[in-house]
């Protein structure tokens, strides 16, 4: 196995190109996830020099660019904001130890080979999941860009406080600093956004509109150092021991648990998209383990959990960027800025932060499928639904495990009406002449019922054979043919034995006939009469 993944250098000018692009852009969503997180600023850049880093180079994704993402943020600051209530004093140092246990499960993933399973999450869970994550990003910025910056909290508790919005002084140069920034991001024509990413443009255009004319976006009530960043601490990380909390040790868990699939997902749908626009193939449980040592490390040295980021990536594809080289620069780059620039960043204003990560929440939020909500199936519509109000009213872990059941129940019930419909039931010889020759041979008799189930046979349909078995009647003989079914489970297996009984209670001769070598097995397990099962066609 190589030591780094789709490493070369035959593209090592577009790999420089878009390792400093992405950089570049990198820079202001990592400010802004970090002071979203509640973690402060420099977590944030921690998180896109270190995950950034070793996910590149561990990882299994060539043109990958990871760091903090809007929805590994949103749970971050739910994870933040409840351990530091609990306890104000060590509560910032649980939360980074769930990143670092975040990072370990990751590995597991990996080593466990789990990647593909992880790409089986129903197309309705996550866009709904995603979709909900947008309208959190979007509601935890709107104290921001209105100047409420006292306003903190959940979703919930945020939209709470602003109906009460007269207890609040409306700061009209943070919306006004906003619209610029959106106008920005939104309206930068293409030639400048070549050379000049339009979330770095709009950020340096909001900076300088308040350094320049101060008097017009400040006022007494809200002065000018309320309305910036502020102070950003400078140099390297330091190591901070993993900090354990006995009493919430399981919810510890439960959120590591929610950071490692949430993160794991985000990361392995961004390597599916930078596969589809580069024509590559990324190793799923190689990113897993690249993804979880960056985690690991990140929580180790105080910064956010990361994921693989579709933006930046794209920006880094786009850009030229196509190996890890681009990946590990775009770091190297914001180590740069930590080191010797940090202090040009606390100027920047608030409500331009905010005013970008209300543009993140919007790029994530799944339009595609909300435009297609009239054609779409509607059981589908209503888990996308109920996943959506469950992850920005309630709870994201509760949202994603009630979003699998639902989908888990909706494809049972499918499968199980397929399997029901396939079911073959004939009593005379006039029913049976669509089938061939040999299956007519099997009901040339009269009061023989002709029984044939069709395709895997699963517990979500057994009671359903054993209610059409029972509806049936007017025979003396009957022949349960097994020869299209490849496989069983153990209740299906009860329910053949069900039929057996049934034929029994009544005194009629039953022959099981076409079951495979594990069909027979399972069967005789369970203690069915073996002499009634046979492999080969009854004659």
């Amino acid at each position: 196995m190589k030591l780094i993944e789709n490493l070369h250098f035959n593209n090592i000018r577009g790999d420089i190109t878009g390792g400093i692009t992405a950089g570049v852009v990198a820079l202001p969503f990592a400010i802004a996830m970090g002071l979203a997180s509640g973690a402060g600023a420099i977590a944030g850049l921690y998180s896109a020099i270190i995950v950034g880093f070793f996910a590149a180079i561990f990882g299994g994704t060539g043109a990958q660019v990871s760091g903090p993402t809007g929805p590994m943020t949103v749970v971050m600051s739910l994870i933040v904001t409840k351990y530091v209530a609990l306890f104000p004093e060590t509560g910032l140092a649980i939360a980074f130890t769930t990143v670092t246990l975040c990072g370990l499960l990751q590995i597991g993933f990996g080593l466990l080979k789990l990647g593909r399973f992880i790409n089986l999450m129903p197309h309705t869970v996550t866009s709904g999941f995603m979709t909900g994550i947008g309208v959190i990003i979007i509601i935890l910025q709107i104290p921001q860009v209105l100047g409420f910056y006292d306003v903190k909290g959940s979703t919930i508790g945020i939209l709470s406080q602003l109906f009460d919005i007269e207890s609040y002084f409306i700061n009209t140069g943070s919306i006004a600093i906003a619209i610029i920034t959106l106008i920005v991001i939104y309206l930068l024509p293409k030639k400048i956004d070549k050379f000049i990413p339009s979330s770095l443009f709009a950020l340096a255009t909001g900076t300088l509109i308040l350094l320049l004319f101060p008097e017009f976006f400040s006022s007494n009530a809200e002065p000018l150092n309320k309305m910036i960043l502020g102070n950003i601490p400078t140099g390297l990380p330091s190591f901070h021991m993993p900090v354990w909390e006995m009493s919430i040790i399981v919810d510890i868990v439960a959120s590591s648990l929610m950071l490692a699939i949430l993160g794991s997902i985000d990361s392995l749908l961004t390597s599916l998209v930078s596969d589809e626009i580069t024509r590559t193939h990324h190793k799923s449980d190689r990113e897993l383990i690249g993804q979880g040592i960056g985690n690991t490390i990140s929580g180790l040295f105080g910064g956010l959990p990361g994921a693989g980021a579709t933006m930046r990536t794209m920006t880094n594809v786009k850009a030229g960027g196509l190996t890890p080289i681009s990946g590990t620069l775009h770091a190297v780059l914001l180590l740069a800025i930590v080191l010797g620039g940090a202090q040009y960043a606390q100027a920047i204003p608030l409500a331009v932060l905010g005013a970008i990560l209300i543009k993140v929440g919007t790029d994530i939020i799944d339009w595609k499928y909300l435009k297609s909500l009239r054609s779409a199936p509607k059981s589908g519509v209503l888990i996308m639904f109920v996943v959506l109000g469950i992850t920005v009213f309630y709870n994201l872990i509760a949202a994603v495990g009630v979003g699998i059941v639902m989908a888990s129940l909706i494809f049972l019930q499918r499968m199980t009406d397929i399997q029901v419909a396939g079911i073959v039931s004939i009593q005379t010889i006039e029913e049976a002449s669509h089938l061939d020759e040999i299956h007519q041979i099997l009901i040339r008799d009269d009061n023989v019922l002709f029984y044939q189930l069709n395709g895997p046979i699963g517990f979500g349909s057994a009671k359903k054979i054993v209610k059409d078995f029972s509806s049936k009647s007017d025979y003396s003989r009957t022949i349960l043919d097994l020869s299209n079914v490849p496989i069983i489970d153990y209740t299906t297996s009860r329910a053949i034995a069900e039929i057996c009984n049934i034929c029994r209670e009544n005194s009629v001769q039953i022959e099981v006939i076409g079951a495979n070598i594990k069909v027979q097995k399972l069967l005789k397990n369970i203690r069915i009469d073996s002499n009634i099962i046979s492999g080969k066609f009854a004659s």
